[in-house]
């Protein structure tokens, strides 16, 4: 057989199993992938593709397979569509169909049934069997409330005088109810709050979580369980709360950073004591509810981390028979732990009650939307989701991204993807969980990388990011399972579509109501002028911010501060003249903008810089004048902090994750002088008009 023959072999193998072997960044341009990722990838798939004569074997064993499929095991009915799935359209006359509601009926036909995930069963009159998951989602997913503006904030970074040297659930609930009635704000949005991986140190990226059904302990107000008042060693917990104190008075007056272990480490200490307290009735009948409700998903959650603590939190490196979650020998480790096994699924009732709380209050106080929470893309590799769900998670690859115009080396973010057919077969179980556990405590869902509900980059373990492929999902399943978990909760959902993005995607995702994220700096007319975008074209179904977690604070890029410190951490890719000056250039082009549109008086304010907090003012003001349905005031905008909370690309040289909000001369901001600041009140006083829904 020829080289070209076998190459159309391995193309046409990889195609029917998802994995590209091309792929375009940019109209007009198609790279071709390494075919050392495509075999990887199919590797991960559990397809060996190692050789000519193997690919040709799983070729064929492929095609006939897929012909002799009665049906795929995931179906999809949109219910705003007319008939049903074509695939049930085009059993072979005569086909029998039983059908499994999700409730516990029996039908004999797919047409009316409810909003669910259902079991179909197809029996053909010659004998064949074929079984199905169908999903029946609504036509879209739930819209915003009206028109809302909100406060975006890294949840770490907000200390009041009463959290323990990082921001906790209460500081939330207090900037929620303080935003809602004093200022009329419709929701606040965070970072992710998943459960981290323990050990010292531990990684601060909330990007990187050990599992993201579960919340992190971390962010526990420990005063507000209310097993909290009977603790009997009071002195044990008065010297628990002194060092608390130190924490937080290192971080608020001393200029330290935010160390989440040290926290952890006084918290759970306490926490040891507070749940030593035995539960009155009601809470205990709520906390076996709890159990009940996430089943073996939380137990397997917190055997992972009572065996943490024996056997560190790399999981591979367990003894043999702990590292599958259904052997006999974590059966035993389990009943052996039972006490550490309950202690950590505790700690997640108590802190999804706070969450739940929380979100309840921001409702209360006025939100229409409430808490907006953050999904991470995936989960650290030695995590508890990864251990407790390896036969979903792709062994051998991560996930990142191919080479842009602000990557040319690519990136891998280290998490292992879940593997499409494996979602498909199970009727994206893992998935619909995950999505459940979010919605009991979320007035909305961001989802970071949303273009991951259509493919992936995958990287090959040991390979640099550019020698990866992309492997595709299911988006009509994964959209569907979204559509119906948003609707059952009744909450709004935002893709952070920014950066490459193929085409269709953001059209597919708003007709289904997914919103998407705009940056101001990055709206531009790229396929005119490149001017900036004039409000009136910008897309109504948005988010729209000034700026992330992941780029420069608005006062930074109005000044070019960003720039200097990029320099100074030697991450420009060109001289720093240069740099500057295309910053320079880039915020004057925006100011004369707003200046155009009688948004900032150019005379007033003078030379760009000169009057910051106008400017930071006009900004606003332009988000305001789009017809984005939700607008996200960067939290840290309001008092002039000029430091990103993170900078990709930087490591140890840069405080990720650490920062807690601070002025524009970078002393910390407690919440008690933030919902009192004159500044960050004069910029909220700009939405006014907007009202809270």
């Amino acid at each position: 057989m020829t080289a070209a023959l076998e190459d159309e072999d391995l193309s046409r193998l990889a195609e029917l199993h998802g994995v590209a072997t091309s792929y375009s960044p940019a109209p007009g341009r198609t790279v071709a992938v390494p075919a050392s990722a495509v075999v990887a990838a199919l590797a991960a798939l559990g397809v060996d593709a190692s050789g000519p004569g193997v690919v040709r074997t799983a070729l064929g064993a492929r095609e006939r397979e897929l012909r002799e499929l009665l049906l795929p095991p995931t179906l999809v009915h949109w219910a705003g569509d007319p008939g049903g799935p074509a695939a049930l359209a085009a059993l072979p006359p005569g086909t029998r169909l039983r059908v499994g509601t999700e409730e516990g009926e029996e039908r004999e036909e797919a047409e009316g049934l409810p909003l669910g995930v259902h079991q179909v069963t197809a029996v053909t009159p010659d004998g064949r069997t074929g079984h199905a998951h169908l999903v029946v989602a609504p036509d879209r997913l739930p819209a915003p409330p009206g028109r809302s503006y909100g406060l975006l904030v890294q949840l770490y970074s907000l200390l009041s005088r009463r959290s323990w040297g990082m921001g906790d659930l209460g500081d939330l609930t207090e900037l929620a109810d303080w935003a809602a009635r004093t200022a009329g704000a419709g929701f606040v949005q965070v970072n992710p709050l998943h459960a981290a991986v323990p050990g010292v140190p531990t990684d601060p990226s909330p990007y990187r979580p050990s599992s993201r059904r579960f919340p992190d302990p971390v962010h526990l107000r420990i005063e507000a369980v209310r097993e909290f008042a009977y603790v009997e060693d009071r002195e044990r917990l008065g010297t628990l709360l002194e060092r608390a104190g130190r924490l937080r008075t290192a971080v608020l007056d001393k200029g330290a950073l935010i160390d989440r272990d040290a926290v952890w480490e006084v918290k759970r200490e306490a926490l040891e004591l507070v749940l030593a307290v035995p539960l009155d009735p009601g809470r205990r009948a709520a906390y076996d509810d709890f159990r009940a409700a996430h089943g073996q998903a939380l137990d397997d959650h917190a055997t992972w981390y009572a065996l943490a603590e024996i056997h560190g939190p790399d999981w591979h490196r367990w003894p043999d028979d702990l590292r599958d979650p259904r052997s006999a020998g974590t059966a035993r480790a389990r009943a052996d732990l039972a006490d550490r096994v309950d202690f950590h699924a505790r700690l997640a009732w108590l802190t999804d009650g706070q969450l739940r709380a929380a979100q309840r209050a921001a409702r209360e106080a006025g939100m229409p939307v409430g808490i907006v929470h953050d999904l991470a893309v995936g989960v650290h590799p030695v995590g508890a989701d990864a251990w407790a769900q390896q036969d979903v998670f792709a062994a051998g690859t991560s996930i990142g991204a191919p080479p842009d115009a602000f990557n040319a080396r690519g990136q891998d973010w280290g998490l292992p993807p879940w593997r499409p057919d494996r979602l498909a077969a199970t009727g994206y179980a893992p998935y619909r969980e995950l999505l459940r556990a979010l919605f009991r405590y979320a007035g909305a869902l961001r989802i970071d990388h949303v273009m991951g509900l259509f493919r992936l980059w995958w990287v090959p373990q040991g390979s640099a990011p550019t020698e990866g492929t992309y492997v595709r999902y299911d988006a009509e399943a994964m959209l569907a399972i979204l559509a119906l978990e948003a609707t059952r909760a009744g909450a709004v959902v935002i893709g952070e579509d920014l950066g490459t993005v193929e085409p269709g995607v953001r059209e597919t995702l708003a007709r289904r109501g997914v919103l998407g994220t705009s940056v101001l700096w990055f709206e531009r007319d790229w396929e005119g002028d490149g001017h900036p975008l004039p409000p009136d074209r910008w897309r109504a179904d948005c988010l729209a911010t000034a700026t992330t977690h992941d780029l420069p604070p608005t006062a930074a890029r109005l000044t070019g501060d960003h720039v200097d410190l990029r320099d100074r951490l030697g991450l420009l890719t060109r001289p720093a003249a240069e740099e500057r000056a295309e910053a320079v250039a880039d915020a004057a082009e925006w100011l004369a903008l707003l200046g155009s549109l009688g948004l900032l008086d150019l005379t007033a304010a003078g030379p760009p810089g000169s009057d910051e907090e106008e400017e930071i003012r006009a900004v606003h003001r332009f988000l305001l004048r789009t017809p984005a349905r939700l607008i996200g005031v960067w939290l840290p905008d309001g008092v002039g902090d000029r430091r990103p909370q993170n900078l990709p690309g930087t490591w140890d040289q840069y405080p990720n994750w650490r920062l807690p909000i601070a002025d524009g001369e970078g002393r910390p901001v407690p919440l008690e002088e933030l919902a009192a600041a004159p500044r960050l009140r004069a910029l909220l006083a700009v939405f006014a008009q907007v009202g809270n829904g």
